[in-house]
Order: structure tokens, then sequence, then C-alpha cells
């Protein structure tokens, strides 16, 4: 049945493709984002762009709201600024929304709200479930902050999902864009000891377990959303040497990113073995569960 959904992030990497694959489901899409009207339509298709969530108060409501939200983690480096604003961008965003949600003529049946594998920290070679405790660090306070602000629309009889997302491999975008170039010049190599997990998920799995989770009517609380088959840095980076044919002879001595990054480098330095056990559980189906088979998928054109 053709829904009427409310998204956030329509515009982002993930999201362009989302509202691709709803319109195709004949479902009537409202875009929120701070960019012009053409340039919403422009990436999300025939959708109404909304620049305010204020615009929604008072709306006589939506279906269904997915919720994507949210700056970049690793686009610039973690001062105490730029922290503020991962969590304004995320966090302050969720709690505006469900504040407006509150204010509609009738709530929605559900709220599907993004998070991150980084809810865990690192976790170094261990198996990482739904109900793994999280190490005390700032990508855990960032997501679950986020998540529980999502989470009180609960209290409100919504049914909210969590999608603790993992690193997110698609055509022309995300952070194989980053690594391509390097690793075609033949200058890619692993990062630090290249033991770290990298919890991978490709982009068209995302997009499916998001609509899985607006659909299933049982579905609540966080899923992990990322391959049935994480592998460490080094696996990763033969892998993608294999599909490009080119050799993978530099790594990255760990010092090196810790002086360049700082903090943030606990994003490259460190990882989760994050499996997908609630969606697995459920019976949901990855289309891309064998990373070579999604790496040459993503970079099928630039070959």
């Amino acid at each position: 049945m053709a829904k009427k959904i409310l998204i956030t992030g329509g515009t982002g990497f993930i999201g362009q493709v989302l509202c691709r694959e709803l319109l195709a489901g004949n479902h009537e899409l409202t875009v929120f984002s701070r960019q012009k009207a053409e340039s919403v339509k422009a990436c999300c298709g025939r959708v109404e762009a909304v620049r305010d969530l204020e615009q929604l108060r008072s709306h006589p409501g939506f279906d269904a709201v997915i919720n994507l939200a949210g700056e970049g983690i690793a686009d610039k480096r973690w001062s105490k600024a730029r922290k503020q604003q991962l969590r304004d961008s995320r966090i302050a965003t969720t709690e505006s929304l469900v504040n407006v949600i509150r204010s509609w003529g009738r709530a929605p049946e559900v709220l599907v709200s993004g998070s991150a594998v980084g809810f865990y920290g690192d976790q170094g070679p261990d198996i990482v479930t739904e109900d793994t405790r999280p190490h005390d660090e700032f990508t855990h306070h960032l997501c679950r902050d986020w998540e529980n602000a999502a989470l009180a629309l609960s209290e409100d009889g919504v049914r909210v999902c969590v999608s603790r997302t993992g690193i997110v491999a698609g055509p022309g975008g995300g952070f194989l864009e980053r690594m391509v170039l390097p690793f075609k010049l033949g200058l890619g190599g692993r990062i630090g000891s290249g033991t770290q997990y990298m919890p991978w998920v490709h982009r068209d799995d995302v997009v499916s377990a998001l609509i899985w989770m607006m659909e299933t009517s049982d579905a609540s609380g966080p899923f992990n959303v990322a391959s049935p088959n994480p592998v460490t840095n080094a696996e990763f980076t033969r892998c993608l040497g294999k599909v490009l044919h080119r050799p993978t002879l530099f790594p990255v001595p760990a010092p090196l990113l810790k002086a360049g990054l700082g903090e943030m480098s606990r994003l490259l330095l460190g990882g989760q073995q994050a499996i997908p056990a609630k969606l697995s559980s459920a019976g949901f189906q990855f289309r891309y569960s064998d990373l070579e088979q999604a790496l040459a998928d993503c970079l099928k054109h630039q070959q």
C-alpha cells in the first residue's frame, strides 16, 4: 500500500537511492533539506521539498518518517566545534523532528532513524551484535544520544527502528570514492596493522533494510545494517586491489594517521566485527554478502 513518507537526509548518498526506490513503489515523498527545491528534485525525483521543519508543524500527518539527516563524520578533523556540529546535525535535528511530529494531527505508524555501528566504539576482533556492550568513546556517545532522541517517540506509541549502519559502499560516492584514486595509482595499502574490522555494506542493501524496517510491522529497536561477512582492513585492501587490478604495497602507518587526523584516526584504526544478527534472524536477505561482488558492482564504471 502506498504511503505518505517524510524523509530527512534525502539528498545524501543513501537518501537519493532510497527516494528513487520509494517512488518506484508509488509512495508519496516529502523531503526535508536545506537545499533549494530544484536541487532536491534533481537529486530525489518527484518529491515535495521542505527547507524548514517548522513548515510541517501541525501537519495532518505522514504514514512513515525516515530520518537520515547528519553531516559526514569523516569529512573534517574532529575539533571541539566540529564535534558539536556533528551532534547538532544528528541529535538536535532529530529532537526538532520528534517535536514537530508530536504536533501532527495523527502520529506516523513508524519512524526509521539513522545511526551507525560506531555506536559500539572500537571492539577489536570480537563479534558484535545488537546486544554487545559499547566501548565508551565519542562515536558511542554521538550515536547513543542520536538514537535516544529518536526512541523518545516510542513513548507516543510510534514504532521506532534504528539503523546502525556500517561502512557504506556504492557507486559514485562514499568512502570508496576517496580510496579509488590512490589504489588505481598503485599507492593503496592497508591502514595501520590492517587487523581492524571493517563492517562494510552495499548501499543497495542499506536501502532495502530501511524499507524493510518501515514495512515490517513487528520490527523495532536497533538493527545492525552491515554485511553478514565483515572483513579486516587487510582483507578489504587485498580485495579492492584485486577488483582494480592494482598492487597494494603501501601501508599507511598508524602514527602518521594519528598525527594527521588526531582523535578521528580511531575511525580508521579501530573497528567492529559487526554482524546483522537481528536482520538475519528475521529472514532479511542481503543482495551483496560477498565483498568482491559488491566492490565489482560499485566500481564497474571506474576500471
